[in-house]
């Protein structure tokens, strides 16, 4: 990645330790910031991950919490800026893997578990690091949303429902937050060769036939790479996207126009 100009202190990642997060954590590293790293179980790879930035001269903190409890969100969000002095973007890409059902196959557990994780994962955060962020005179918000706000893939509400909840948020953030020096926008994520993608591939939920007509809906014939989504949250969150704000940027391939 070309050098990106950030203020001072650490991006914090919640989901540092996903198949998506880690290489984000990565790219704001090259990108030239200091990074802090939150996981829920994954301590192994978070820290794992934290080596590696420390390798290419970064400061890397590593710290656990559940984003559905409130005291380990708060708690997470002051240890890292205690770690780091300031924190000048909150990257929000923690979520379970989303089991692909019909909406009217859905059960309440799964219904309650995506929401909880997701919307009020979200809310959480955003309570916990939104006074820092004022106190400190600025910074931003990037989200991690989903492609299929744009064209809804049958089976995945339980990632792209939750998720438009948070573009509202992401939207609200920008509009009452800016008199703060505060941005907010989302990175929408296509299919992703990692994290949930892979994870679903392996499990057989994706045949053949479904690669096929995912394929017909994309402008550019291929998956995308992780790195793609870490490429334009590092945007951005840096000064280069400085006057953007409560917008959405599609890293799908084009996917559904």
């Amino acid at each position: 990645m070309q050098a990106q100009q950030f203020p001072e202190g650490a991006v914090l990642v919640f989901g540092g330790s996903g198949g998506i997060g880690q290489i984000v954590a990565r790219g704001f590293a090259h990108a030239g910031s200091d990074v802090a790293i939150v996981y829920r179980s994954k301590q192994t790879v978070a820290e794992t991950v934290a080596t590696e930035l420390r390798a290419l001269g970064r400061k890397a903190s590593v710290h656990a919490a559940d984003v559905t409890d409130p005291a380990q969100v708060e708690a997470a969000v002051a240890a890292a800026e205690q770690a780091h002095g300031r924190i000048h973007t909150v990257v929000f890409a923690a979520g379970p893997v989303v089991e692909q059902v019909l909406i009217g196959d859905t059960s309440h557990a799964l219904w309650k578990r995506s929401i909880d994780t997701e919307v009020h994962g979200f809310f959480n955060v955003v309570q916990a690091s939104l006074p820092r962020l004022r106190a400190a005179g600025g910074g931003s918000y990037v989200h991690l949303g989903s492609a299929g706000h744009v064209w809804w893939p049958a089976k995945d509400g339980l990632s792209v429902a939750p998720k438009a909840c948070n573009e509202a948020l992401i939207k609200g953030l920008a509009k009452e937050e800016g008199r703060n020096n505060i941005r907010a926008n989302s990175v929408l994520v296509g299919v992703i060769e990692a994290g949930m993608f892979l994870e679903l591939l392996q499990r057989g939920v994706f045949d053949q036939k479904w690669t096929d007509e995912v394929q017909k809906m994309l402008a550019l014939k291929r998956w995308g790479k992780p790195e793609e989504i870490g490429y334009a949250a590092v945007f951005l969150a840096s000064t280069q996207a400085g006057y953007i704000t409560g917008q959405q940027l599609n890293v799908s391939g084009g996917f559904g126009i």
